[in-house]
């Protein structure tokens, strides 16, 4: 029997309405745009004039008034120019080196006598030894330490430049390794750069490198400059450092290998902290909000296995001893060791709310900058292509509706009408998904849709052919739909998880433009079989109950 439960059409038509719903803004952008716009305005001056009032009121506040929001390419977005201070890089390599070479001179101490480290320029570690005429085996026990430079282009050289005179030990990175460490320091910002934008949602940013320090960040959809440098951080660099004292003096002078940090929380406290740290954010793999023992906001943490060594080994040698929680040189919690912390986790707790709880988390699983990022440049962008563009995908996606209607009306007569009117609200519940996570639409993401226009009707045609097969078999109409629509599920399920499947890869393995693609053409898939499975049936068991045929052509 031809039938639809009533339930099954209430939430077919209700899915349908809430997409109408949904994507209705985007047929008002310029009147939303204007609300968003006078609403920015409004909260960024704290003035409420009757001509943002009035802008902001032209859409009613209790409809959805979300957009699709439109790539660099078609619409512009925030523009940043960051210079990367590698220099930072070469002076945390001197600093991680200290305490080995400590250690291995310490070995040595009846030959080359007591050891301490002295001020040096930045990126450059000094050490003076005991016995000045033992210098030359204190260079021989640094060597140690250097390794040949891994590159094609540094062949033969090494990772360190090694010198002594007098009773002075100077070490620096050689300049072979210094272009290696300035490479990676650049291939990381960028990576991390991009994995802390696309935590966000669907932006398509293009991050890109400039000369041989600079960093290039496009995002569009995003309003202003400053938005963007707060969602990237200029160094969100998590580390743990053992505290030497506090102070209220913020002019303290540190002494050699210290340095001095604000809390964050506490007002004219200062902490002294050993500025090589215990661990660092780069050896965290993984962090989420959460909250403490008291229902406040915190970060939950977990250490890489290397991490949690040389975590629990700390702090079993100082238990009853204050450690800090250091993040960007603030310290967010300096509590004290009551036991030893093996297990490789933890927790950050302090003055912050949800939000930035949040946030904090995608920074820290985003990964640490590595060096510190100085903007040169912040500006909104205009569109690269513009108007001419959105005319041209619109003109793209007409032209294929038009030929798309045609052929199934031409072909199938009234059941063409149906798959026509699916079609429609195919394209009204991927515009409504697309408004709903806010996702940007760029080119590539066009042509995802005029695709998804072209294969949505793919299902339709497999069930009207179908019951033109059944019709053949001196069926009824009745039976003839019903079966069509039963035998063609199989057929119309395996077609689509194929190419959702390819979807899901593109995603995954893409970025940019392959990832706008990517989401257009699943959300176009999901809603094509939806449209095509309930809504033309819908449509089709609607038609049918009032019209009564005795007899059908497809």
């Amino acid at each position: 029997m031809l039938q639809i439960d009533r339930w099954k059409r209430i939430l077919i038509l209700g899915i349908c309405l809430l997409g109408l719903l949904y994507a209705l803004p985007n047929a008002f952008y310029a009147r939303v745009e204007a609300h968003n716009d006078a609403a920015a305005q409004i909260e960024a001056s704290g003035v409420e004039t009757p001509e943002l009032l009035a802008a902001r009121d032209a859409w009613p506040s209790w409809l959805p008034a979300g957009l699709v929001n439109l790539g660099l390419d078609l619409r512009g977005g925030a523009h940043l120019l960051g210079e990367v201070q590698v220099d930072q890089v070469y002076k945390s390599r001197m600093d991680a080196l200290w305490p080995e070479l400590r250690r291995a001179l310490a070995e040595d101490r009846e030959t080359v006598g007591a050891i301490r480290r002295v001020d040096a320029p930045e990126g450059e570690l000094r050490v003076e030894i005991g016995n000045p005429d033992q210098i030359a085996r204190a260079v021989e026990i640094a060597r140690e330490f250097s390794d040949p430079v891994t590159t094609l282009t540094g062949a033969g050289q090494q990772t360190l430049d090694i010198t002594g005179s007098g009773a002075t030990l100077s070490i620096a990175l050689s300049d072979a390794e210094k272009a290696v460490t300035d490479d990676r320091t650049i291939q990381q910002t960028l990576e991390i750069v991009r994995r802390r934008v696309d935590e966000v949602g669907t932006r398509e940013p293009t991050i890109m490198r400039q000369g041989t320090d600079r960093v290039l960040i496009q995002v569009p959809g995003i309003g202003s400059a400053a938005e963007l440098k707060e969602l990237i951080g200029t160094t969100a660099q998590l580390t743990f450092n053992p505290v030497v004292g506090t102070t209220g003096d913020a002019d303290a002078q540190p002494g050699v290998g210290q340095t001095v940090a604000p809390s964050i929380d506490q007002e004219g406290v200062y902490y002294i902290l050993d500025s090589t740290p215990v661990v660092t954010g780069e050896d965290l793999v993984d962090a989420l909000p959460a909250t403490d023992q008291n229902g406040l906001p915190s970060v939950n943490f977990r250490f890489n296995p290397t991490g949690a060594r040389a975590f629990g080994s700390y702090t079993s040698a100082n238990v009853g001893q204050p450690f800090a929680i250091v993040l960007d040189n603030e310290v967010i919690s300096a509590p004290v060791i009551r036991q030893a912390i093996t297990t490789g986790s933890g927790q950050i707790s302090g003055s912050m709310d949800f939000d930035q709880a949040n946030q904090l988390a995608i920074l820290l699983r985003a990964g640490a900058l590595p060096a510190e990022m100085t903007f040169l440049e912040e500006r909104t962008v205009g569109p690269e292509l513009g108007q001419d563009s959105i005319d041209a995908g619109k003109v793209a996606a007409g032209v294929g509706f038009v030929l798309v209607v045609a052929l199934m009306i031409g072909s199938y007569g009234m059941f063409g009408v149906f798959a026509t009117v699916a079609l429609a609200f195919n394209m009204v519940l991927l515009f409504a998904i697309l408004s709903a996570i806010g996702a940007t639409l760029t080119l590539p993401g066009i042509a995802g849709i005029v695709l998804t226009i072209g294969m949505a009707v793919d299902a339709n045609v497999l069930v009207f052919e179908r019951i033109r097969e059944e019709l053949k078999t001196a069926r009824g109409p009745a039976r003839a739909i019903e079966a069509g629509y039963e035998k063609a599920m199989s057929a119309i399920v395996d077609a689509n998880i194929t190419t959702l499947i390819v979807a899901g890869i593109l995603f995954v393995l893409g970025s940019g433009p392959v990832k706008g693609f990517a989401v257009t053409l699943t959300i176009g898939i999901v809603t094509s079989v939806f449209t095509a499975l309930y809504v033309t049936r819908l449509i089709t068991v609607m038609w049918f109950e009032r019209a009564r045929p005795k007899k059908i052509e497809v």
